[in-house]
């Protein structure tokens, strides 16, 4: 299996005006995130790629896509949670088929699920798959809030090599690090990029990475070379960054800088609202500010 760590990009996905994939888009977004960005994988169909408001076979034609671009340049890990169980075994032995390194799956979230039940969620896509596993932990989307006994119980199973840790919990965070060293931990949010570094994070997965990939790592680099002066003036520059795309619409604006790019970005998936353009100059400045 390929070494995971490192940043990766939750991968953007581009849709047209009906809400059908652009091939040649999310290839092209693809691209720039290896050969610009220079990200050291793909976190993909994960919540930036708008993955909950998708089919079953829409997820499977991204995940086709990307492999098929990608082949071996990169580590893929293939996001398949689903408050569906069935769905997500699905996806995931399809993944299997295509090769991607691992697995990930968020919480099973809306009905108020009880631990025994999350556990055999992860337990049933992993028996159906033989794959490794990253929980993905976002406590502010799913409701689902684990804690450091749950996690212990979660990584009995041999399969779950990590968490993917999206959460401002930090002392949890440090608590998982320190007690699990044989585990993967990956930060989710990307303005706290730096904190999470200090506590010896493996690596980072988000959605920013996409257009920001590089300092990122320059992030997490600093960090580990004990250069924590750079590491903390990169993290201002990558927060004014993200401040003035969560003014305009995350997802939108990053699909924006894209497009100012030269790439097909497409739209956001209805019903999220589409960027607005009179705004486009604003993203202009973006890209031209921050040398994106």
């Amino acid at each position: 299996m390929a070494k995971i760590n490192g940043i990766y990009s939750a991968l953007l996905v581009p849709f047209d005006a009906s809400g059908k994939v652009i091939e040649k888009g999310l290839r092209q977004v693809v691209r720039h995130n290896l050969d610009v960005c220079q990200v050291d994988g793909l976190y993909v169909n994960g919540s930036s790629g708008e993955t909950f408001m998708l089919s079953t076979e829409e997820k499977k034609l991204i995940f086709e896509i990307v492999k098929d671009e990608v082949q071996d340049q990169a580590t893929l890990i293939a996001q398949v949670g689903s408050i569906n169980l069935h769905e997500a075994i699905e996806l995931g032995e399809f993944a299997t088929t295509l090769n991607y390194d691992c697995l990930s799956a968020v919480t099973p979230f809306y009905y108020k699920f009880d631990f025994a039940e999350i556990k055999y969620y992860y337990d049933s896509i992993i028996a159906a798959t033989g794959k490794d596993m990253f929980v993905y932990s976002i406590p502010s989307f799913t409701g689902v809030n684990l804690s450091r006994s749950q996690f212990e119980q979660l990584f009995q199973n041999e399969k779950i090599i990590g968490v993917k840790f999206t959460s401002g919990d930090f002392y949890l965070l440090e608590r998982i690090k320190r007690n699990f060293p044989g585990k993967l931990l990956f930060s989710g949010f990307d303005e706290m990029l730096l904190s999470a570094a200090v506590m010896g994070i493996d690596g980072a997965i988000g959605s920013t990475f996409n257009v920001n990939g590089k300092r990122a790592k320059e992030i997490l680099a600093s960090v580990r070379q004990g250069n924590l002066q750079n590491a903390l003036a990169v993290q201002h520059e990558t927060n004014d960054l993200i401040e003035e795309i969560l003014a305009l619409g995350i997802y939108q604006t990053l699909k924006g800088i894209l497009k100012v790019k030269g790439i097909d970005a497409g739209v956001c998936r209805e019903p999220m609202k589409r960027f607005d353009q009179n705004r486009r100059d604003e993203v202009k400045r973006l890209v031209d500010r921050f040398s994106l």
